[in-house]
């Protein structure tokens, strides 16, 4: 018995000092899940963020700067894009995360994980990924 309670306690210790840890400015981008053509994804914790996509050969097709009060949730209708892939880019003031979109058959599918992440140290930086 007090094995199992020695391991419990040292199961919720790592669970707590895992989900606490985080860099400043952190941020996770969570897929949601949609029917058709549309991308949905939230940002929790963040105020606010610049949102683009392009297209392969790096062409701003939508861009806007998204904020929310304790956190940012948007979907995105992509009907009127062709059969293909796209990026979505999601920056704040600490970190820029780049994502796949493949539009294909009537769907839309935005990636889990990340193609391409950058934490931000100065101002330099975020000249170098400012997107305008």
């Amino acid at each position: 018995m007090k094995t199992i309670s020695k391991l419990s306690l040292a199961t919720l210790f790592a669970l707590a000092c895992s989900t606490t840890y985080a860099i400043d400015g952190d941020f996770l981008l969570n897929v949601k899940k949609r029917k058709g053509i549309e991308i949905s994804f939230a940002l929790n914790g963040q105020q606010k963020a610049k949102v683009t996509i392009y297209d392969t050969s790096n062409k701003v097709l939508f861009s806007e700067n998204a904020v929310g009060e304790k956190g940012i949730s948007k979907t995105y209708n992509l009907d009127e894009f062709p059969e293909g892939n796209y990026y979505l880019i999601v920056t704040n003031d600490f970190k820029s995360v780049k994502h796949t979109i493949k539009v294909n058959g009537g769907s839309a599918v935005l990636s889990k994980k990340p193609v391409l992440e950058v934490y931000l140290k100065d101002e330099d930086d975020k000249k170098l990924l400012d997107i305008k």
